[in-house]
């Protein structure tokens, strides 16, 4: 219908499309008016009909696409399109828009009739949209273009008793009238928005914009007043401030600095303050503003910008020494995990005005703050506090040092195992040390070992090194009592080797061997199965020539029923009744030895033992000729006593242990030795007879799942008895297929 106007120069006034059913007319004032004919046949027919849809049935409504057409040859042409040229030629061939005609209006009547309906059109959108703003200001808008300022006047006052609430009423409200030069009723319009919304600043800057422009300085002052007395936000007096400023009204803004700063006791309004005042040259001024916002905001968050503003401004000044003195008092009022700017700036001022030890205090006072801020987020984070506590060492500042050790140590491990005291222990044990060897308060050293010993739960772990510390302290301040007590204290809370070890090694060197004899019997007792103590009371009784007294330990300690290394026990006790020279005892030793026990190194040193004792008889007793005294029958009898111990052995391994093949290869090749180390007494032949041969064999590797994974070589020893063993089982097989065989021939 639209492709049919716009060819069509002189359409009929009235057609008809009969087969939709709709009717077109063309009125007089070139409106269309497009109508349903009522008795249509179309729509009579059908009972389908929907009047949402123009009374057509939703299958007249459905969109009907072509059928997709089978491409059949996929080659790609030989001339491409691209979007590009898509979207050009899409652009190019885009109609123009249709415009409604424009109207000239020639008389006062056709403008009365103009303005009529467009306001009648106004008036019926009102009615009903009357809560949207642009509306009303569209009919404002108008009518101040028809130059009708009451009618437009009315309008706004009727919009804005409809939400007067809404500040863009106000402000179009108020710029009609400024640009039509009607500044008494501007003024009107902005003193009722700003008494009716005194909360929009922008109302306010508005107003004092047009006072100022119309030079009423004494007026746009006032609403400036009145504006303050409602409190509004920092912006708003620095306005005010400048506004004063461009007048060169210098004591009018330093009058509102000091109402700013009470209505706002900010850091940044007080920082402003101060440099309006340095900018000035009023430097005792900005010194006592700084002053005074130190003593009403020191306890702030934002305190470090103010005392950093402070110490910039003295620096300024070239007063270095109150600008070090403001970052001092600042370090050491405000929370370290606020201070990093100031501790930053602080160094940077040190290294540029101070000395050596200036720079350095600034350093260690930077460290410091790393170190507090470790410490805050994780107090449990004990290789912190060694580094802080190491740190305040280095400044050598007692009290500091002392209070960081006690807040180190008030970290106590909240689960009492002893694998999150191990590093917390240190901590007490570096804080008594230091009280000893660096600020030598002795007292203060025995209360610190105290408390620490009084806080680790012994009951269920404790800390060999505190006690043995803690005695040795006494010692050294040659109160042997006190550190006697503190042994004691240990053996019966917390009992360890260490302790028991320590005890006894200070008891003997004091030569208290009473008392070295108690704690050896307190500390078997605590522990009987241990071999080293066992060995060590005896050692103890030999050097004192006790030797049945020795010997008499040796017997308890090896008829223990369970002992943590048996095998040490046994061999000091065979060692000590060797260096005491009795062979039988040793013999007797190691044959109940052998009863308990058939391992190899048994045989060996047994064996071992036979053979050295001939040497140690030969070299007993010797004549100044240095000729030994017995002779080659005894010496040959050693040596038989060695070989019986090897045949022995071998004898055990054959029939009660033949799956030990390794082991009795390893004993034939030390007899072999042996026999090799005897000289003209010695018989390799004996040995080699019974030496193994060594074979390679392969044998299957079995998986979990019960298949074979693959093959490992090993090393298998077959001995001379197993080789006759083979060759009689083949004899024997043979003789028995010859008897088959003949048997078979007969029948």
């Amino acid at each position: 219908f639209s492709e049919f106007l716009k060819h069509e120069r002189n359409p009929p006034k009235c057609f008809s499309f009969d087969s939709i059913g709709f009717v077109v007319i063309r009125d007089l004032d070139s409106r269309l008016y497009i109508r349903r004919k009522k008795n249509h046949p179309l729509v009579m027919a059908s009972k389908d009909a929907d009047p949402s849809l123009g009374y057509l049935t939703r299958k007249d409504t459905e969109v009907k696409l072509p059928r997709p057409t089978r491409v059949k040859n996929k080659t790609p042409a030989p001339i491409q399109i691209t979007a590009e040229q898509i979207l050009r030629e899409a652009r190019e061939r885009q109609e123009a828009e249709i415009r409604p005609p424009k109207q000239k209006i020639t008389d006062p009547t056709e403008l009365a009739d103009y303005r009529l309906r467009k306001r009648k059109e106004f008036e019926d959108v009102i009615r009903r949209v009357r809560w949207n703003v642009s509306v009303w200001i569209k009919y404002a808008q108008w009518e101040e273009s028809q130059k009708d300022f009451n009618r437009a006047r009315s309008v706004w006052e009727r919009a804005l008793e409809v939400d007067y609430r809404n500040h863009t009423l106000w402000l179009k409200y108020a710029e009609v009238e400024m640009k039509n030069k009607f500044i008494n009723h501007a003024r009107n319009v902005w003193d009722r928005a700003v008494t009716l919304l005194p909360r929009v600043d922008q109302l306010w800057y508005k107003y004092i914009h047009m006072e100022e422009m119309l030079g009423n300085v004494a007026g746009a002052r006032q609403i400036f007043e009145r504006w303050m007395s409602w409190m509004p936000d920092q912006q708003g007096w620095l306005s005010y401030i400048k506004f004063e400023l461009r007048y060169n009204e210098v004591d009018r803004a330093r009058a509102i600095y000091e109402r700013f700063v009470q209505c706002h006791p900010k850091v940044g309004a007080w920082i402003r303050y101060a440099k309006f005042e340095m900018k000035n040259g009023e430097i005792v001024r900005a010194r006592n503003v700084y002053e005074r916002a130190v003593e009403k905001l020191a306890d702030e968050e934002d305190a470090e910008q103010l005392f950093v503003a402070f110490a910039e401004f003295e620096e300024r000044c070239k007063e270095t020494e109150r600008a070090r003195c403001i970052y001092k008092f600042a370090l050491d009022h405000i929370p370290k995990g606020r201070a990093e700017d100031l501790y930053r700036k602080f160094v940077a001022f040190e290294k540029q005005y101070g000395d050596k030890e200036g720079i350095e205090d600034a350093i260690v006072g930077k460290r410091r703050f790393q170190y507090e801020d470790e410490v805050r987020k994780n107090p449990l984070n004990y290789d912190a506090w060694f580094d802080y506590i190491k740190l305040e060492e280095s400044v050598c500042n007692k009290g500091r040092i002392r209070e960081v050790y006690e807040r180190a140590i008030a970290n106590v491990p909240p689960a009492e195992e002893k694998r999150y005291w191990q590093r917390y222990i240190y901590l007490w044990i570096n804080y008594a040390l230091y009280e000893e060897l660096d600020a030598g308060d002795m007292e203060r050293t025995r209360d610190v070992y105290r408390e620490c010993l009084k806080l680790i739960p012994h009951e269920k772990f404790s800390f060999a090194k505190i006690w043995l510390l803690a005695a040795q302290f006494e010692i050294r301040q040659l109160n042997l009592k006190g550190a006697r007590q503190i042994l004691g204290n240990a053996i019966g809370k917390a009992p360890k080797d260490k302790i028991f070890k320590k005890y006894i090694e200070i008891e003997l060197q004091l030569g208290n061997i009473d008392r070295c004899r108690k704690l050896y019997e307190k500390y078997l007792e605590w522990a009987p199965e241990n071999c080293y103590a066992w060995s060590k009371y005896a050692e103890l009784e030999r050097s004192l020539s006790e030797t049945e007294r020795a010997r008499a330990i040796f017997e308890l300690a090896i008829t223990q029923p369970a002992l943590d290394m048996p095998e040490l026990l046994w061999k000091a006790y065979i060692d000590f009744e060797i260096s005491e020279g009795e062979y039988e005892r040793t013999r007797g030793l190691y044959e109940r030895l052998l009863d308990r026990t058939k391992h190899l190194k048994v045989w060996i040193s047994y064996a071992k033992f036979e053979a050295s004792a001939m040497e140690n008889d030969g070299d007993l007793d010797v004549p100044e000729d240095g000729v030994p005294e017995h002779d080659h029958e005894a010496k040959k009898g050693c040596v038989q006593r060695a070989r019986r111990v090897f045949e022995r052995a071998i004898n055990y391994y054959r029939t009660s242990a033949p799956e030990l093949k390794e082991e009795r290869a390893m004993l034939l090749e030390e007899w072999l030795n042996m026999e090799s180390g005897f000289g003209e007494l010695g018989d390799v032949s004996v040995v080699q007879s019974k030496l193994p041969k060594k074979l390679k064999k392969r044998k299957q590797i079995t998986s979990e799942d019960g298949g074979v994974s693959g093959y490992e070589e090993y090393i298998d020893y077959v001995f001379p008895e197993e080789n006759q063993a083979t060759n009689l089982k083949i004899l024997e097989a043979a003789y028995k297929w010859k008897k088959q065989k003949l048997s078979s021939d007969d029948e």
